[in-house]
């Protein structure tokens, strides 16, 4: 049964077991709020790109992945609050009473001990436990390798082309989504013919370099930055060889789990270099794919 997703203004009440959070990554911290929960109360856009869109930070994943990471943890529905001015103004007791209550039905609420709400972010889960309408389950913070979890950590790994750390701390592979774009053809031209998405600037990607990873599922090798072998004037792109596998992917949507970093980017003097460099990664990306366990 796929998620059902719910704009907040067409919920329909019902007894719920409510999880409420950004949730940006549905990282380890987010999935033991989650956990249990038949509904997921989020937020589009991030609150901060209204509230301080100069603070706002790379996102880890866009609505798409995280409305598909939630569903692979048995949630049946997806309430989104659609962020604005209006929302950001009303009180932690007006979102209590008339969001949780009135319009949710909310017979548990699971939040993380940090969480904070309403104008000024002035609730918390002292003032949710202080409502006997619902249960109210507070979830302290998860840590992986003696440092707390956080969304902020992972976008620190992850532009540090971290990958294996951050998928300690998302419980699953950093992955990127994007349009399959047309190229200059060079890698066609070497052999290598690859699927070109150029990143969203609102979105994190890894650090520079070549990486094994999974697009759509098959194995690859990945390179994401401005390919310094050759004067393209491009910015950066990720490109995508899909190992033992042609299909034209031009104008569909790839999705890309990276699992390891394989090397940093470096420009080569000769392009025979470049190819043999190439055959290596490709190699390498093969080995650590077929090895990849979750």
């Amino acid at each position: 049964m796929s998620i059902k997703v719910t704009s907040l203004p067409d919920a329909e009440p019902r007894p719920r077991n409510v999880a409420i959070g950004t949730f940006d990554g549905v990282h380890r911290g987010h999935r033991a709020v989650i956990e249990g929960a038949d509904t997921v109360l989020t937020f589009d856009p991030h609150p901060l790109e209204v509230l301080h869109p100069a603070a706002t930070p790379k996102l880890i994943m866009p609505f798409g992945v995280k409305r598909d990471v939630i569903e692979g943890l048995g949630v049946e529905e997806l309430v989104v609050i659609p962020f604005d001015e209006d929302f950001a103004h009303r009180s932690a007791e007006d979102f209590i009473e008339h969001v949780l209550v009135e319009k949710l039905g909310a017979a548990q609420v699971s939040v993380g001990e940090n969480f904070r709400f309403g104008a000024k972010a002035k609730g918390d889960p002292a003032m949710l436990e202080a409502h006997p309408e619902f249960e109210t389950r507070v979830v302290p913070l998860v840590e992986v390798g003696g440092e707390t979890v956080s969304s902020t950590r992972i976008r620190a790994l992850v532009a540090a082309g971290e990958m294996e750390q951050a998928r300690r701390c998302l419980g699953f592979p950093f992955m990127v989504e994007g349009t399959v774009v047309k190229g200059d053809q060079r890698g066609r031209e070497l052999g290598f013919p690859t699927a070109n998405i150029v990143p969203d600037d609102r979105f994190a990607i890894p650090g520079h370099g070549v990486y094994a990873a999974f697009a759509s599922g098959v194995p690859a090798a990945v390179n994401v930055g401005v390919r310094p072998t050759f004067e393209s004037g491009r910015g950066v792109l990720i490109e995508t060889y899909l190992i033992d596998h042609e299909e034209d992917l031009y104008g569909k949507t790839l999705r890309v789990a990276f699992v390891e970093r394989l090397r940093g980017e470096r420009a080569y003097h000769e392009v025979e270099e470049l190819i043999a460099q190439m055959h290596r990664d490709v190699d390498d990306a093969r080995r650590v794919c077929a090895g990849f366990t979750q």
